[in-house]
């Protein structure tokens, strides 16, 4: 198993860095929106994987994924305001690691990039290693565009 990175496109948010960091970094924000429709479109999109029974609370989500189990992540990690780190345990084929990083560029823009490392076989990663590319600068896209309250 090797450990790969990915980053995601940085991308620009027309909210204030505290607001979008006290959302992101408190998983029962996302749940109402995962649940309103993103989990379908994965989905649709990678018919192989159904992802059903979804669940949260602050620090973690869980979910289960056919054919391999219950997966989650979890928070391990809040640097107030600049950094969120997120890791997974159980359920998928490999692990990942991620940080949501955020970067003030005045009162009310904010920069935001996505790291991902997935410690993966050379086989896994022949396989996902695109998809996990296209997949982290798609999360980046879709994060940039929640409704920050």
């Amino acid at each position: 198993m090797t450990i790969h990175k990915y980053i995601s496109e940085v991308k620009l948010i027309d909210h204030n860095q505290q607001i979008i960091f006290d959302y992101l970094s408190n998983f029962e924000n996302l749940s109402e929106y995962l649940n309103s429709g993103l989990i379908e479109k994965i989905t649709k999109q990678i018919p192989q994987v159904k992802i059903s029974d979804f669940e949260s609370d602050s620090d973690s989500c869980r979910f289960k994924i056919t054919g391999m189990g219950l997966a989650e992540i979890r928070i391990v990690n809040r640097e107030p305001h600049k950094t969120i780190k997120v890791e997974s345990s159980g359920g998928l084929p490999l692990s990942i690691t991620f940080w949501i990083q955020l970067l003030p560029v005045s009162a009310f823009q904010t920069k935001m990039r996505l790291t991902l490392h997935a410690d993966m076989n050379m086989m896994i990663k022949m396989m996902a290693g695109d998809k996990l590319q296209e997949g982290i600068n798609h999360l980046a896209e879709r994060l940039s565009k929640l409704p920050y309250k």
